[in-house]
């Protein structure tokens, strides 16, 4: 047995932080400062937790060794097996020639890959974030981008950054499911706050979207798109989650999304509707010529066209039934629970942790049910059973490099938290009185950075986060909710992430790359979240609260 210790140094929470903080540091200097390969920096990473762990912290050896082994099992399943089904799906529709009918469509909308940004990172991606989460965006949108022309750098970045305002109410708002248990706040009290904080975050992202595909031109001359996408969304997003449903928040504000930045360019007038594929700036060998790409003038069919769209139908329409509450509650019947096998840590308190059990929820998995709808979809586009094996052995092949950064920084997350190390640095923060309402929403960016998800950063810090806010004589709710808001901004840099992305797009090994270029944008929106947070925190933007 463990009991952790949250001030191993001196008995000093700030020493203790600057320890506890050591894994972090390394696995970013090795990641963004010398480019280090993610799976090695990951691995370098994990083992300077284990040591933090067990000389500074005096876990066991044992014990945290089997907390690194829980954190591994849990980024292959459900983390991995969510981006695996997916880009399965995504090999077969290209071995059978859909993807291009895909992507012909979207250029039907528009050739102006600003607008494809808008459309396919933000719009579509934020769909498939609100079903199913956990990387399942990141990893389709990219391979999306770059079968509309995308370079693949530029396909990363975008769908990272993309990747942000949607996150807080993914996977049918289990971010904040997780975070009204661990705090014991109204789920819906929670949700509304939410829906006052990123949807301000949600108005700038399509911007910045145009402005990393075609810089400022591009923002020049896409605005009004942009604009309507980003108010669109914002709107649906604050009325959905205060006066409809938190579960469907993001769904709703994806479709309206959608729909208004493809009536926005149909009205367009006088515009170029095209944009060179190195569009604003270059970017080294993935750059390409810089020339504007012949247009592809393929005529489908309306029935090739509807098979193009078939498997992200078929996707939807699994996860819309899975939330039906007879068939949920018949999917989360088969989930087993169990503790970790021979993991036993305790809370100074002597209560046991909560992270050292493990879900399996090996049918109610987002995972599984992309299994499925990989499935359905040979049968509908009647792919042959050796194409769709060889297609999966592909996958598994391209993503071997992910596989191990995930599953060592989930790892490295686990020894972390289960040590006491994350929650050092947390308590940290939470000691500084009221300027904590700056600092709430840097300790769920801190979160999701090291867990690579809203829900694990809400699991966490979420309590505390209460605890804190009750000391300091803040709003519980409204720093709970920063938790989650400032969260979303933390996912583009995580590791994990960058691993997906990376390994999407065929550049596994070059993660620091793209880690460069999405960091002063997740930075950037996070100094504004903080700002936002602090502000709600007194009578300036109090009145934003419910």
């Amino acid at each position: 047995m463990y009991v952790q210790q949250y001030a191993p140094v001196l008995g000093s929470l700030a020493w203790s932080s600057l320890v506890a903080a050591l894994p972090l540091l390394v696995l970013f200097v090795l990641l963004g400062g010398l480019r280090v390969r993610a799976w090695l920096a990951s691995i370098i990473a994990l083992v300077v937790s284990l040591l933090v762990a067990v000389l500074v912290y005096a876990m066991p050896v044992g014990q945290a060794l089997l907390a690194g082994t829980e954190g591994a099992v849990f980024g292959f399943f459900p983390i991995l097996w969510i981006v695996i089904n997916a880009l399965w799906i995504y090999r077969m529709t290209v071995r059978t020639g859909h993807f291009d009918v895909l992507r012909r469509s979207f250029s039907s909308v528009s050739d102006d890959q600003r607008v494809q940004a808008i459309i396919i990172a933000f719009a579509f991606g934020a769909l498939l974030e609100a079903l199913a989460g956990f990387g399942a965006p990141v990893a389709i949108c990219t391979v999306m981008l770059m079968a509309v022309n995308f370079p693949p750098l530029k396909a990363a970045v975008v769908a990272l950054v993309a990747n942000t305002a949607p996150v807080a109410f993914g996977a049918i708002a289990v971010p904040i499911t997780t975070l009204a248990q661990v705090t014991g706040l109204p789920e819906d009290v929670l949700g509304a706050v939410v829906g006052r904080q990123t949807p301000v975050l949600a108005i700038f992202v399509p911007f910045v979207l145009v402005a990393l595909v075609d810089g400022m031109r591009g923002l020049r001359e896409t605005w009004g798109v942009a604009l309507v996408g980003g108010v669109v969304f914002a709107v649906a997003q604050f009325l959905t989650s205060n006066y409809l449903s938190v579960p469907l928040t993001d769904i709703v504000a994806s479709l309206l999304c959608a729909g208004a930045v493809v009536l926005a360019v149909r009205s367009r007038r006088g515009s170029a509707d095209r944009v060179p594929v190195a569009a604003g700036g270059g970017e080294g060998p993935d750059a390409g010529s810089g020339a504007v790409p012949e247009r592809d003038t393929t005529r489908d069919s309306t029935r090739d066209t509807v098979l193009a769209y078939l498997p992200y139908v078929i996707i939807i329409a699994l996860f819309s039934i899975q939330q039906i509450p007879p068939i949920k509650a018949a999917l989360d019947a088969t989930t087993v629970k169990f503790r970790w096998p021979g993991l036993d840590v305790r809370s100074p308190s002597g209560s046991q942790v909560s992270s050292t059990s493990f879900t399996l929820n090996w049918l109610a998995s987002a995972g599984s049910i992309l299994l499925i709808a990989g499935l359905i979809t040979m049968l509908v586009l009647r792919v042959a059973p050796r194409t769709a094996v060889s297609s999966y052995g592909q996958t598994l092949t391209e993503l071997r490099t992910a596989i191990v950064t995930v599953m060592a920084v989930l790892a490295l997350a686990y020894v972390m938290n289960l040590s006491g190390q994350t929650i050092t640095i947390g308590q940290w923060l939470a000691a500084t009185g009221g300027f904590f309402a700056v600092l709430s929403p840097v300790l769920g960016w801190l979160g999701v950075a090291v867990t690579g998800s809203d829900t694990s950063s809400n699991s966490l810090f979420g309590a505390l986060q209460v605890a804190a806010a009750e000391r300091s004589g803040l709003d519980p709710v409204l720093l709970a909710a920063a938790n989650t808001s400032g969260g979303v901004l933390g996912k583009m840099i995580s590791p994990q992430n960058l691993a997906i992305a990376a390994s999407a797009v065929g550049m596994a090994g070059r993660e620091g790359e793209i880690f460069r270029r999405v960091l002063p944008w997740s930075l950037i929106f996070l100094v504004g979240m903080a700002a936002l947070v602090y502000l709600q925190s007194t009578p300036v933007l109090g009145w934003m609260l419910p």
